[in-house]
């Protein structure tokens, strides 16, 4: 199983790239978190910590693309550390703003230039791999290896981000997520032997490569939906785990669920798949809001420990299916863009489930509110089915 990844790493450059990229990506998992975790410790509310966690993710999402734009045609050389630079200074104030009790619209607006500076850096890496490999089967592989990175990043961010939150003080969590964010990114954009050549004028690239929208928006569609399942279901176990007394359990709970999705992560990214991606991805989305059915029933901590890993198994096939059948439908000079359009469909679905989730924990508790991920996973898989056809022609 392990021979494919391998021979992956083997690449030229590869184990480099992505290792900076996993350092790099570890805010993703922690900053939402740790404004949920920050803002409800100032104040004691879920629903503003939703709606500074929402401010945040959406401005993330709308500025998402314009980041794939200008890295597919500057290069990741000159977007990343700029990006990076914004992003370290606007989070920083933002932790000022809330700690000295500055208004709501400050601490939201410094949120959002967060959000919308944070670096792209998930979709920069697969775009790499997409440059240095030759053939369709390793690069599946390689998005299943950054499927599995990126479940590492979430199994690592929230638990680090919780423990230094709730065990030394609420800004420590933030703090370290702008230093990884620092370094990992930095070390990413150094390495410029392997990033896809940038494609500075239209004498490069005269003829715009034409985007396969039909097949982008399908997709992008079922990571709305996935966003949605995400950013609710952080919110509401961080309040779950503290109506259990065990708030300080809220990260390593998330990192049971992405230890779940790690584990398929890696047995998908073994496997030689006959489905068609697109068609993996929409019945991935079904499943994974149908792991949301039990868990406004469950009232124990190791219950719905157990129940997190079993749901946390349908995330890395679903995520590798869509960024494979991305890979196949979208032309090589606006595959940045593209993966980007997709993250942008992700954080999208976190804000408002995020926000959502806060209200319904606000009006009537924890456990009632995941109705929200599985209403949303429900509604994302409908919306995919609805539209089958183009999605399965992008195979």
């Amino acid at each position: 199983m392990l021979s494919s990844y391998r021979r992956v790493l083997a690449t030229p450059g590869g184990w480099q790239f992505s290792l900076a990229g996993f350092a790099g990506r570890l805010p993703i998992s922690m900053v939402s978190l740790g404004i949920v975790l920050l803002v409800s410790a100032h104040n004691g509310s879920y629903g503003a910590a939703g709606t500074v966690a929402s401010a945040y993710l959406l401005s993330n999402a709308v500025f998402a693309i314009a980041q794939g734009r200008l890295v597919d045609r500057f290069g990741q050389h000159v977007v990343l550390p700029l990006t990076q630079l914004v992003f370290t200074l606007s989070l920083a104030s933002m932790m000022w703003a809330v700690q000295s009790g500055a208004p709501h619209v400050v601490t939201h607006a410094l949120a959002a230039l967060a959000g919308a500076s944070l670096p792209q850096v998930g979709s920069c890496v697969r775009a790499r791999w997409s440059h240095v490999l030759p053939d369709k089967r390793s690069k599946q592989t390689a998005y299943a290896l950054e499927a599995v990175v990126d479940e590492a990043v979430f199994v690592t961010g929230p638990t680090l981000v919780t423990f230094l939150a709730t065990t030394w003080h609420p800004l420590a969590g933030l703090g370290s997520a702008i230093v990884a964010g620092l370094v990992g990114t930095l070390a990413l954009a150094g390495q410029r032997s392997t990033q896809p050549p940038p494609r500075l004028s239209r004498a490069v690239d005269p003829h715009r490569a034409a985007m396969p929208w039909g097949v982008v928006i399908t997709l992008a569609l079922l990571c709305v939906a996935l966003g949605t399942i995400f950013g609710a279901a952080e919110v509401i176990t961080v309040a779950f785990s503290d109506e259990q007394g065990a708030k300080q359990w809220s990260g390593p709970l998330l990192a049971v669920w992405a230890v779940g999705s790690l584990t398929a992560g890696v047995v998908s990214g073994a496997i030689h798949w006959r489905t068609p991606p697109a068609t993996r991805a929409l019945w991935g989305t079904l499943v994974l809001a149908l792991t949301m059915a039990p868990l406004p029933f469950v009232e124990s901590m190791w219950v719905m420990a157990g129940f997190l890993l079993l749901g946390g198994m349908a995330i890395s096939p679903t995520l590798i299916a869509t960024m494979s059948a991305t890979e196949e439908a979208v032309p090589p000079s606006r595959l940045t863009e593209g993966m980007a359009i997709l993250q942008t469909g992700i954080g999208i679905g976190i804000a408002p489930g995020a926000a959502v989730a806060g209200l319904v924990i606000d009006a009537h508790g924890a456990s009632p509110a995941y109705v929200v991920p599985l209403a949303a996973g429900l509604l994302g898989a409908a919306a995919a089915w609805s539209t089958r056809a183009p999605v399965t022609s992008s195979a």
